[in-house]
């Protein structure tokens, strides 16, 4: 009974992704008028993974419907009933919208709200379009940046007063908090957001289009925002730019984003594994829908001092796993060269993807090799060996012990 399958990805060609990181990755052939955003490893309804099976190609969802505890363990079928993550590769070379997640508890509530309501799930102004949380973790590869959570009070004051533009707002921050600020902003009419904003949009934009702004500064990220758009309204998002944390991760680095906390991915290129849903409250820089009342209900209003994961290290067999509070999955990194063998057993469905480098897969009788973007499921409970007769990189997807 083989435990070792080859799996193929999904591309999604969201307009904001890049033009050649994931095409080159998979090897796949370039089209000059896409964006290739994401590349989907797992078993959501919406993309799922490809297996190659001795009988024949099927999707990853029913591969695995054919013997949920055999493939996913039993512990993981009988807690979550599916494969609880989803894996990815993203490119953003565009401002993704800002947004928060809910928790398991507000997605249930929600989904049922908008069922009695007769909100069709496909609908523009659906929030829940299922019953699931979706924490999620990203590691670089390459520099990238993002929004993290609210700064602390002392420099989102100094954020504020030093913004000739929105310092009528320190008041209403020390006053009202955290909460009274964002409400304020998120609530101004379409004509008020112009109003505010306009003059701090004629004020930064010639200081982007001049390349004279930091892209560790608000500006440089508000000034971005605007540029090649083609509606006279400016987006709110801008607002949220002030307020959070503007994170720079290095390759390697990850940062893990929970219920509640908002945040926006900027620029750059990362894994992400995240719980397999696709509950997003949106909060700006988007031309979706945005539901006010529902986003204030979720978000934290508090300081987010970001915790940026470097990963724990087992130098004997090559691999970093960044720990979080997620139970729905584990994401890990292994680097190996000629002298480092990695081996593992796997605590349940596993899906690996090289990012470099060529490597064998070996368990029992049965060997497997792969070559950079290429990507292999391993059964629950299976002893396997990596190794390499080069230097490979590779990103791994599990569930926790």
């Amino acid at each position: 009974m083989n435990k070792f399958y080859k799996i193929k990805g999904e591309i999604q060609n969201y307009e904001w992704g890049g033009k050649s990181f994931i095409p080159n990755l998979i090897s796949e052939n370039i089209n000059k008028n896409y964006s290739y955003a994401e590349y989907w490893l797992g078993a959501h309804l919406k993309a799922p993974s490809k297996v190659f099976t001795e009988k024949g190609i099927i999707s990853l969802d029913l591969f695995l419907n054919e013997n949920p505890k055999e493939t996913l363990g039993k512990q993981v079928a009988k807690n979550f009933g599916k494969l609880p993550y989803l894996f990815k590769v993203l490119d953003v070379r565009e401002m993704l919208s800002i947004q928060v997640h809910p928790s398991k508890e507000a997605a249930r509530i929600g989904y049922k709200n908008e069922n009695k309501k007769g909100i069709p799930l496909n609908a523009s102004n659906r929030n829940y379009k299922d019953e699931n949380h979706k924490p999620e973790i990203m590691v670089a590869l390459t520099e990238f940046w993002l929004l993290h959570g609210f700064l602390d009070v002392n420099k989102l004051t100094r954020n504020i007063k030093e913004t000739p533009e929105l310092s009528f707002l320190l008041p209403i921050f020390l006053e009202d908090g955290y909460t009274g600020l964002y409400k304020k902003v998120m609530e101004y009419s379409q004509d008020e957001v112009n109003e505010v904003l306009k003059p701090l949009v004629e004020r930064i934009l010639p200081k982007y289009l001049n390349n004279e702004l930091e892209k560790s500064s608000p500006e440089f990220w508000a000034a971005k925002s605007l540029v090649n758009k083609e509606s006279k309204n400016i987006d709110k998002g801008i607002f949220s730019i002030y307020f959070f944390n503007i994170l720079k991760l290095s390759r390697g680095e990850a940062i893990f984003q929970d219920a509640g906390v908002p945040h926006a991915y900027l620029e750059g290129v990362n894994m992400e594994l995240m719980a397999n849903s696709d509950n997003v409250l949106r909060a700006g820089l988007t031309n979706k829908h945005i539901d006010v009342s529902e986003l204030i209900k979720n978000t934290k209003f508090e300081a987010t001092i970001p915790d940026i994961l470097k990963g724990v290290r087992n130098i004997e067999n090559g691999e970093v796993i960044y720990k979080t509070l997620a139970k729905d999955f584990e994401l890990s990194k292994i680097e190996l060269s000629e002298s480092i063998v990695h081996r593992s057993i796997s605590n349940s469905l596993e899906i690996l993807i090289l990012i470099k480098g060529t490597a064998t897969f070996t368990q029992g009788n049965e060997t497997m090799s792969l070559e950079k973007g290429q990507a292999i499921l391993v059964k629950a409970d299976t002893a396997y060996k990596i190794e390499t007769n080069s230097e490979v990189e590779i990103y791994k997807a599990s569930v926790p012990k």
